[in-house]
């Protein structure tokens, strides 16, 4: 890929959105586009068709979407679904018609069936029920994958789908009410530690396993998928391995130094039983991650030291 190539980042001010910019600006790409949600509404398809159009990029990295964790999307389905359907059809769409050389959508891994063999391996795409506490967001994002294929396969087109598993990092979400299970805790236990380390009390058993990826490692990715031609249409995402959510708890405890109790609240859900990635297709073409889960959430916490009171500016 030309270092000169136009580089549109839809979400470039989001959590993965911004360091799939620092990693582009580190490979030394030079020309990225980015536009926040106040300049340009992408749930607007006469919108986002004026401004691919008018920009005219060589490559659209779709990391722009309507995210949240457990509480967030199940109060808020129909949300969750239109929304992203709209972000995500309008620059598929708008990327095709201005014949935008090369296209990479970014999903999750909830779009695998709740109850799937473990690890999740893509082939498991559409093979039975979603986990009812998210099933919006994911069809929105199977809908995306399945866009993408058929114009991958329709039009000869070089879009590209990567599923990561959960990702924490800089710039992620740290509101209690929306937020994800690792900045949570994070939030959590710290203003815990502040509060002469009172009782922390998590959702659901501890039990439930989770994979955790450092989002400049899915950076990493994206910047490897997009200089080069990857053979498929979409590609796992993560670390291959995972933990309990109460391993998760106590780590992210000792990192923050809090002391006091932990209560898991049993009358909460506890979602997906296990969500393990199977990621050796990535690892077959020459990608994998490189961060230690533990080195990950001392990094993210270092951030959160330093930008905990302006999180709620954060425009995705």
């Amino acid at each position: 890929m030309d270092k000169q190539a136009k580089i549109y980042i839809a979400g470039h001010r989001g959590m993965v959105g911004s360091a799939v910019w620092r990693a582009l600006e580190a490979a030394g790409y030079t020309n990225l586009i980015g536009q926040t949600s106040a300049t340009l509404d992408l749930r607007n398809q006469a919108a986002v068709q004026a401004f691919i159009e008018s920009t005219k990029p060589d490559v659209i990295i779709d990391a722009a979407a309507k995210v949240g964790g457990i509480l967030a999307n199940s109060q808020h389905q129909f949300e969750f679904l239109l929304e992203n359907m709209q972000i995500q059809n309008n620059l598929i769409d708008a990327a095709h018609k201005q014949n935008v050389s090369k296209f990479i959508f970014l999903g999750s891994s909830c779009i695998y069936p709740k109850l799937a063999t473990q690890p999740l391996k893509e082939d498991y795409l559409l093979t039975g029920p979603l986990e009812p506490t998210n099933d919006g967001y994911a069809i929105a994002k199977i809908s995306g994958v399945r866009l993408c294929k058929a114009i991958r396969d329709q039009y000869q087109k070089d879009f590209v789908s990567l599923m990561p598993t959960n990702l924490y990092g800089p710039f992620d979400n740290f509101d209690l009410k929306s937020s994800h299970v690792l900045p949570a805790m994070i939030r959590k236990f710290h203003e815990a530690k502040l509060n002469n380390n009172a009782t922390v009390t998590l959702w659901g058993s501890g039990a439930p396993m989770r994979e955790f990826l450092h989002v400049d490692d899915m950076a990493k990715a994206v910047v490897f998928a997009l200089e080069n031609s990857l053979p498929e249409h979409l590609y796992n995402v993560g670390t291959g391995t995972d933990v309990t959510i109460k391993h998760l708890a106590e780590t992210v405890q000792t990192i923050v130094g809090h002391t006091g109790d932990i209560v898991w609240d049993a009358t909460k859900p506890d979602g997906t039983p296990r969500k393990l990635m199977d990621v050796s297709k990535m690892k077959a073409i020459g990608w994998q991650a490189t961060t230690p889960l533990a080195q990950g959430i001392q990094d993210t916490y270092n951030w959160f030291l330093l930008n905990h009171d302006s999180y709620k500016t954060i425009k995705l």
